[in-house]
């Protein structure tokens, strides 16, 4: 990630006089030319950062600036280890493991014991359960395609099943809900979309390149439609106790009403997709849809298919 990248150029500065751009791209696996505009990113944020020309060359920071290495509090630093190894866990990255011994570097002996216990009192582990060679491989050319600024092309299946062909220009990965999302313009649909890897087919990266426009990914665009109030379906959900601990977990103890002796109401809203009806189905027996009308019919008749299924 280009963050965690110029976080570790600028700590490789701090550390040494001088690097050359070759040592800093095979470090963090980018190009020359990649490290040279990380560079020009590290200057526009005020750190002045030199390329010195000449076989004993390289690039360093400006001789009399001095970057405080007590800018970072050591809970501030922990906080950042812990974070890398968090991502780490989705991607592996040996540009994410040089920076997390830069910055372990930064605490002196004397303290490290206990920087290093804060760092173990949390570990978020993203992976999923069981090895995915295919998912690492798909971020991996992403990651790239994102990078450089160039399409991908990929067979896309629709929650409906329905296939089609896309052409997009990839913005950012998600990880979402624990699963991976890839958030790209998409030509075919001259608007942004955000496509769920795992039904993303012949994935390929083209040698086109294409113009980044200029979005804020702090507002979580992809949420916007997802979070219209207009769009969502209220309902009225009851489960009986034997998942009360489910509920809870989903929807939060407090929202949980008790109706009657071992059986509790929630209402919620949710947009109306097959993401919604999977949910549900997801409780079995345990769960029954109070309201909407329209919406407990069509789980009846999903469950009437199911069951005639198994009588033939």
């Amino acid at each position: 990630m280009k963050m965690d990248r110029l976080l570790g150029i600028i700590m490789m500065l701090v550390n040494r006089r001088m690097i050359q751009a070759k040592e800093l791209a095979d470090m963090f696996e980018v190009s020359v030319r990649t490290i040279y505009r990380d560079v020009d990113t590290i200057n526009q944020a005020g750190i002045p950062v030199i390329t010195y020309q000449g076989v004993n060359g390289g690039i360093g920071i400006a001789e009399g600036y001095r970057l405080d290495k007590n800018l970072l509090t050591n809970d501030e630093l922990a906080a950042i280890v812990t974070a890398l190894q968090s991502v780490s866990t989705t991607h592996p990255s040996r540009g994410n493991q040089v920076l997390l011994e830069k910055m372990n570097s930064f605490i002196p002996e004397a303290h490290a014991e206990a920087f290093h216990f804060k760092t173990k009192q949390l570990f978020i582990d993203f992976s999923p359960w069981g090895h995915t060679p295919w998912l690492e491989d798909a971020i991996t050319l992403l990651r790239a395609a994102i990078e450089q600024r160039k399409h991908v092309s990929f067979t896309y299946c629709s929650a409906n099943g329905d296939r089609t062909s896309r052409t997009v220009e990839p913005y950012t990965l998600v990880l979402k809900s624990q699963k991976w999302y890839l958030y790209a313009y998409c030509n075919d649909r001259e608007a942004f979309r955000f496509f769920k890897l795992f039904r993303i087919k012949e994935l390929q990266a083209k040698d086109t390149m294409f113009t980044r426009q200029d979005i804020d990914l702090q507002e979580l665009p992809w949420d916007n439609r997802r979070n219209d109030e207009d769009l969502r379906l209220q309902m009225k959900l009851r489960f009986d106790e034997k998942i009360k601990h489910m509920a809870e977990e989903w929807f939060g103890a407090e929202s949980l009403q008790e109706e009657e002796r071992g059986k509790y109401v929630v209402q919620v809203s949710f947009p109306e997709d097959n993401w919604l009806y999977g949910f549900i189905l997801s409780f079995g027996q345990h769960v029954e849809v109070i309201e909407p009308a329209h919406l407990r019919n069509k789980i009846k008749q999903m469950v009437d298919e199911m069951k005639s299924i198994y009588e033939t």
